[in-house]
């Protein structure tokens, strides 16, 4: 009996199931030997319709086919596919929809070690439509901070806001057989792209006796183009409100559940009122019906939201239908002129700012001015603080000024001279400077001056792609204007590298005339002049006791989240690590908001949260090892010669979605992790720094390490700044030659 039955069903909608099942089976897959089917997963597909019967019969026998008559509705052939399957969960696939590589194997390898209680596990999932692929849900979070645990939905109710898809929902085949007839007998009056799916995904949670998450990206959403559906029919709309109805009862005697549907009902009923575009008399009726709804429906003791969306409720529970929509007119009227009033003051203040900046452009060049800045504007850090600090070292006339937002202007270093963005300052010391160092790219705006220096510093060795190259991944290129970009890119003279991996990527990313500078990536300069004081030092300021090991997990974006959502289960990492050693968990700088899913285990003291910790090398220092994912601190922290160890468990997502330039996979720096559990095995055995993993980290070095001598930062000061020739510049230290900072155990006292 296979673990996971997927049940891929419905017709063969423009062609996107061949998308899908050649995702599954294909041998040509760049991903085939992890994306095909497994023996513990089988795939059975509902066929419906003579397209969908003839593609699915060419990826026979990795696909059991199931052909039914064109017509027939998806409540219907999911009942179908269900009857065939023999797998002890059921995971239903609509054919529009699509399945990330390895995907089915992640989810039925999780299911096995779930407990019989559960009845539905939750995935995370992305969404795509005819313009956009691989747009991140807003369920990440959400998953997250429900846990991994088996829990009843009273417990949770929250779960019921997750964007209602039953392909995110895998059910139990027993649970199925026991309530498919209450899961599907409401479902069939619609078309099943209308209400039919969020009835069905919302009733299984409803129905479950627990449930459990997995917060990893295991299905893609495929919004397809409203002209090409069939016109929805006011049977349709009416349809969405008896399926609350229906829900509702379901959720009686339970009053958080209750309340939590309840409030997702009216919230969508008004949404799909505002803007369903639907003819008068169908959103008279409509309106009529949803107000019967929630004034039958509102929990004892329920109170309207505060302002405008309280006196929405009360017109919808009124039934107060031109009233309404007198509210609606005078609300856009209101917006209207709202806008057209800021939109007037911005461009009078951009007026201004242009006009001060293009009269500071005809002042001289400053020869002793230096602007610096990083990441947006965040402050002193990266390449560029290494660069200024040794740049007041060796040349402490020039001037050094630092670009930083409001927000980060108070986190500055005493002393700092700075400017905000938009003060009439900013634009001067830009309109003057002799020297604008960056590890991103300046504004649009910014005038590249014939005898002022550009020097681009980057920000890491790049493994994902960068610049051009993410042209053929829509995940990663979503929003970028290519064209703008490199018109920024022709702004610098120098480009920054720390191994010849990085100068051929940046020449094929970043196509333009700027010189590559081969000197190193001067942040990673500490690795070599840190001393056994100065470790020390840092370990008692996060207070590592001595003799603990210190275990540096710091993950990387993904542009497929909406969020930090932590791949790993950390309080129960942190348990299985015991109370020798200390997790120091950092997360992207994308993500410093409040909202961090460490607070929770923050506040328990299970782990430390190093996220807003500055600088970043503070903590590799102080770490025994590092565990990321596919974070570029691997290739810094490699000059330390500690132990690293990779956690993969979304590589074959990762790379299919956001594109790579190397696979990481078989190339690692130590040994890798495809799950949590071989994670724990790796750092709770001598595997992390065996001789193995010794291995493969030298050979890493020996690649990506290769310009990284503790002498980067001088060699940048003296070529830019001093404008010394390459010949008398600090050669680079061969690797054998050079001595890393020592390890907390050799800094021990």
């Amino acid at each position: 009996m296979p673990e996971l039955s997927v049940i891929v069903h419905g017709p063969n909608t423009q062609d996107h199931l061949t998308g899908l099942l050649d995702s599954l089976c294909s041998p040509d897959s760049p991903a085939a030997f992890e994306a095909s089917p497994s023996p513990d997963v089988e795939v059975i597909v509902a066929a419906v319709g003579d397209w969908a019967r003839e593609t699915a019969e060419r990826h026979t026998p990795d696909v059991q086919v199931l052909p039914l008559p064109g017509g027939t509705s998806d409540a219907a052939a999911r009942t179908a596919g269900a009857a065939r399957a023999t797998g002890r969960w059921l995971h239903f696939v609509h054919a529009k929809d699509g399945l990330p590589p390895g995907g089915p194997r992640t989810v039925a390898e999780h299911l096995a070690r779930l407990p019989d209680t559960v009845d539905v596990l939750l995935l995370d999932h992305v969404r795509s439509t005819w313009l956009s692929s691989g747009l991140p849900s807003p369920d990440g979070p959400l998953l997250v901070r429900a846990g991994r645990a088996g829990l009843a939905l009273d417990d949770c109710a929250r779960l019921l806001r997750l964007t209602p898809l039953l392909g995110t929902h895998v059910l139990r085949a027993a649970f199925w057989r026991t309530h498919h007839t209450r899961l599907t007998a409401a479902a069939g009056t619609t078309d099943g792209t209308t209400v039919d799916e969020p009835y069905a995904a919302r009733a299984a949670l409803l129905l479950a006796d627990r449930v459990a998450c997995l917060p990893r990206i295991a299905y893609e959403d495929r919004r397809l183009r409203p002209a090409a559906l069939p016109p929805v029919t006011p049977e349709q709309r009416y349809a969405l409100v008896e399926h609350y109805e229906a829900l509702l009862g379901l959720a009686r005697d339970r009053p958080a559940v209750h309340g939590v549907l309840y409030e997702i009902m009216v919230g969508d009923c008004l949404r799909t009122f505002v803007r369903g575009g639907m003819p008068d008399q169908v959103a008279r009726e409509f309106f009529r019906r949803a107000s019967l709804a929630a004034v039958r429906h509102r929990p004892e003791g329920h109170r309207r939201p505060a302002g405008l969306e309280g006196v929405r409720r009360s017109l919808l529970e009124e039934g107060a239908y031109t009233r309404y929509r007198a509210l609606q007119a005078a609300n856009r009227a209101r917006r209207t002129a709202g806008s057209a009033a800021r939109t007037g003051k911005r461009q009078l203040g951009t007026l201004l700012r242009d006009h001060h900046y293009r009269r500071a452009l005809r002042h001289p060049v400053d020869p002793d001015l230096a602007v610096f800045t990083a990441y947006w504007n965040r402050g002193v850090a990266c390449n560029p603080a290494a660069i200024a600090a040794k740049l007041a070292e060796l040349a402490p006339w020039i001037r050094p000024v630092w670009v930083v937002t409001a927000h980060h202007a108070a986190l500055l270093p005493p002393g700092t001279d700075h400017v905000v963005p938009g003060t009439r300052r900013y634009g001067e010391v830009l309109a003057t400077a002799k020297y604008l160092v960056n590890n991103v790219n300046f504004p649009d705006a910014v005038v590249k001056r014939p005898d002022a220096v550009h020097l681009q510093t980057h920000h890491g060795t790049p493994l994902k792609r960068m610049g051009v190259d993410q042209m053929p991944f829509p995940a990663a290129a979503r929003g970028l204007d290519f064209q703008a970009l490199l018109e920024r890119v022709d702004k610098w003279d120098y480009s920054l590298s720390a191994n010849s991996h990085t100068t051929r990527m940046w020449q094929r990313a970043y196509p333009s005339r700027h010189v590559s500078l081969d000197y190193g990536y001067p942040r990673n300069d500490v690795y070599y002049t840190a001393g056994a004081d100065d470790i020390r030092a840092i370990r008692e300021r996060l207070g590592i006791a001595p003799g603990r090991r210190a275990v540096l997990y710091a993950p990387t974006h993904r542009d497929y989240e909406t969020g930090w959502v932590p791949h790993l289960d950390l309080a129960a990492l942190a348990d299985r690590l015991g109370e020798d050693t200390v997790l120091l968990v950092r997360g992207h700088y994308f993500y410093d908001g409040p909202a961090s899913p460490l607070t929770a285990l923050r506040r328990g003291g299970r782990l430390v949260d190093v996220s807003s910790y500055d600088p970043v090398e503070d903590l590799c220092l102080a770490a025994d090892l590092l565990v990321t994912d596919y974070s570029s601190i691997m290739f810094d922290y490699a000059n330390l010669d500690r132990p690293l160890v990779v956690h993969a468990d979304d590589w074959d997502v990762y790379r299919e979605t956001r594109g790579v330039y190397f696979d990481l996979t078989a190339e690692a720096p130590g040994p890798v992790a495809r799950t949590q559990e071989e994670l724990t095995e790796i750092l709770t055995t001598d595997a992390w720094h065996d001789a193995s993993a010794a291995k493969a980290r030298a050979v890493f070095r020996r690649r990506f390490c290769e310009y990284d001598d503790g002498r980067a930062a001088e060699r940048v000061v003296r070529r830019i700044f001093l404008g010394q020739d390459e010949e008398s510049l600090p050669p680079v230290l061969p690797l054998e030659e050079r001595t890393p900072a020592p390890s907390p155990e050799e800094a021990s006292p």
